[in-house]
Order: C-alpha cells, then structure tokens, then sequence
C-alpha cells in the first residue's frame, strides 16, 4: 500500500476519531495498555530480532539502548498510556468565548489536526507515545520509524491497531509506513492536503531534513544541546548532585545535559568533586584548559565538542568569569531546548532565566525533567523548540488547532 492509500485512510479513520466521546477514546487506550501488557513476549522477540541485527550493524550503545525494550519498559509504556486516559480531554475546550456588543456569541474551541505523521529514529516507545496521544486528541497517526526498529514497530502497531478497532474505533487511526525505504519519508512529507502536520524526532541531520524538504508544515523538534551553569553563590554538593543527574540519569535523551559551564569563582570548589564524580560515572570530559588544570584524565575540548548532542558518556566543560559569559556561551552553542543554573542566588537566577532564550529554564533542578510526562502532561509527542504553535514538551492541547463557533440569531452584517 502507498503512503498516498495509507494517508487516505488515515483521513477516514480522522473523521471518526473526531466526533469520538472522550468515555469511547479513553477505554481505547486502556485497552492499548492491556494488550501492550498481554502480549509483552511476541513484541520483546521482534525487539530482540532488531537488537541482534542493530548489534551485528555496529550500532553505538546510545542507539542500542533507544532502541532496546524489556518487561519493565513495556510495562511503563503501558502506563503512560493508562496516564493519558486519566488527563482531561482537549478536543472541545473553550480556549476563549464572549458575547459580541452586536449579540453574536462567539467561542473558540479546540479540534484535531486530523492526519499527524510522526517520523522517529530507534524508539520504539515512540511509536505507542504518539499513537496514544494522537488519539486521545482525536487524530489519526501515520508513523514513520526507523528501519533499525521494525521488528519492533511492527509488533507494537499490530497490537494497537487490535486493541483500538476491538474498543470500537477505526483501526486505521494508527498506521505504520514503510521503514525499509527512504521513498515513504519523501511521499509523506509531499502529501500535502492529506497529512495535516509532520513532526519529526530524531537527530539534527532527521529534523533538517524534514524541515527543509517537507511540503507538509511541520512542528520542529529539536537537538538538546543543553547546558548546566554552576553559579558563583551555587551550593556546591547540591550542584554536583544536580549536574551528574543531569548527564548520566539517562544518557541518549534529548534533555541529557551535554555541557557544564562553572563560574571561575567556585571552580576550586567545584570542579575536583565533580570530575571525580564524573569519572565514577565513566563519563568522558572534554574540558578547556582551565578543566585539564583539575585533571590529567580531562581530554582538550574544541569548538565541536561545545556544539555536540553527544548522546554518550561524554560533557563538554568551561570555566566561565560572569554569568554574562556563560549567556554568551549558551547564545553561541545552545540549541533552544533546556538551560540550567545551579545558585542560592535569586537575582542570578532572574538574570538567567530572563536572558536565555531556550523552551525551558531550569533553577535548581536537571535538564532531564524537561519531558511530557515529568510535567504532568502524560506522554507527549516531541519537544519542540521552535516558536510557532508549541514550544516545550508537547502534549494533548498541542496536538489540536482551534475553530471559531459564532452563534447568531438572523444576524446580518
């Protein structure tokens, strides 16, 4: 079948997920989350067919571990979903209304897109994130995952695609492309008037792609280049118990802190607690040379270290004189997803949070809580660090547009 077909179906299956009843939608993806459970060893054997084929590629530990699923990741993708049925539904809110000097009653209430292509790397959870959140908000999802994880894919949607169509909704509402050619890629970003959004996640070279060739608008989500900034009036014990959760609580996700910037007055302080913690931890530093003076084991950093998304055990370290420096660095190296300062001060925290321009600050606390579901959204689509539409992680209301009702009585203009 064609991307065309699929998108055309996917359409269909649009239609009638929005008129669906929140009650209808909501015991969908519980019984997505029942079936992902029941059927957890059919989708770990097709998983375990793509980690052999990934390990025998030569594919690095960080993909590996994107793409890998046990009983416990399964279960908690699941429960995202049971999470998502428990979140108020969007489709339908009144974002704003008002009665007219002339007595027209207007409202502006949330619909779906209608058709969202997804086009991912090797995770396969986000193949059941987006089709439980395109649902719940009343769209059809066309997923495009990597190649890497078909096996997987393929398990996943089937099992959907079952639980969904048993709860009485179309089955066409979640539908997987093709994964072995880079043809479905190219048709879905040309379908235009079929595919309503495209929104992609993945590495920078996926999203650049994606946003320079699709006809289709898309939602960008971006590269986490994202920094921690230890202030001068930081705790210190507090701030290398922040910074290593930050970069190793999970190493591969987009909202891992991949550089450290430490104001010169608290280096002394700071940085051999840190680097000794670091190298615990088994991760790489790439430092300047005021790092290396703190440590034989620091490898010299250069101008691409303090640009990468390493995605590995590997930061990039600066000593920095001002906090107007470390701006300047971010300014210069960040990617717009997640900045972080670590101080006791309140006005270098204003300071920092009024200068840099990122989809979410943090004062006091990791870059890893920048995510959907640590902010209380359930399971989100993607993070998004453009400025149209969403910013941040993006959840249920981000995944509708708005229509204006206006009710009139004979009204004539």
């Amino acid at each position: 079948m064609t991307v065309v077909e699929q998108a055309k179906r996917a359409r269909d299956a649009a239609a009638d997920l929005a008129t669906a009843t929140r009650t209808v939608k909501d015991a969908a993806l519980v019984a997505m989350a029942d079936a992902l459970v029941a059927r957890t060893p059919e989708i770990l054997t097709a998983n375990e067919a793509d980690l052999a084929a990934g390990r025998e590629a030569g594919l690095s530990a960080a993909v590996l571990d994107r793409l890998a699923l046990d009983a416990g990741r399964v279960a908690g993708i699941a429960d995202a979903l049971r999470q998502m049925a428990a979140l108020p539904d969007p489709v339908g809110e009144v974002v704003r209304g008002s009665t007219l000097p002339n007595g027209l009653e207007l409202r502006q209430i949330r619909v779906p897109f209608g058709v969202v292509g997804i086009i991912y790397e090797a995770r396969p959870n986000v193949t059941v994130d987006a089709a439980g959140i395109c649902l719940k908000s009343g769209n059809a999802a066309l997923l495009r995952g990597s190649s890497s994880a078909a096996h997987s894919n393929a398990a996943l949607v089937a099992v959907l695609r079952d639980a969904v169509a048993g709860a009485g909704l179309p089955a066409d509402a979640v539908q997987l492309l093709d994964a072995s050619s880079r043809d479905s890629v190219k048709e879905l970003m040309r379908a235009r008037g079929l595919v309503d959004v495209l929104i992609p996640r993945g590495g920078a070279s996926l999203i650049r792609t994606v946003v320079e060739e699709s006809t289709v608008p898309v939602i960008e989500t971006g590269v986490g280049n994202c920094h921690v900034y230890v202030d001068a009036a930081a705790d210190v014990a507090k701030a290398v118990a922040v910074t290593l959760n930050a970069k190793t609580q999970r190493l591969s996700t987009c909202n891992t802190a991949e550089s450290l910037l430490v104001h010169a007055d608290v280096a002394d302080a700071f940085l051999p607690p840190m680097l000794t913690a670091l190298a615990q931890a088994g991760v790489t530093v790439h430092g300047s040379p005021e790092v290396a003076a703190y440590s034989a084991a620091v490898v010299p950093a250069t101008e691409e270290d303090f640009a990468t998304e390493y995605l590995s055990a590997d930061i990039s370290v600066a000593v920095v004189d001002s906090l107007d420096a470390a701006v300047a660095h971010i300014r210069r190296f960040g990617t717009g997803h997640t900045e972080a300062i670590l101080t006791d001060s309140a006005s270098a925290a204003r300071e920092f949070v009024a200068r840099v321009d990122a989809a979410a600050v943090m004062v006091n606390a990791s870059t890893r809580f920048t995510d959907g579901g640590e902010f209380g959204f359930g399971a989100e689509i993607g993070i998004s660090t453009q400025k149209l539409h969403a910013r941040g992680p993006m959840g249920l209301p981000e995944l509708t547009s708005t229509k204006y009702v206006v009710t009139g009585d004979g009204h004539l203009r």
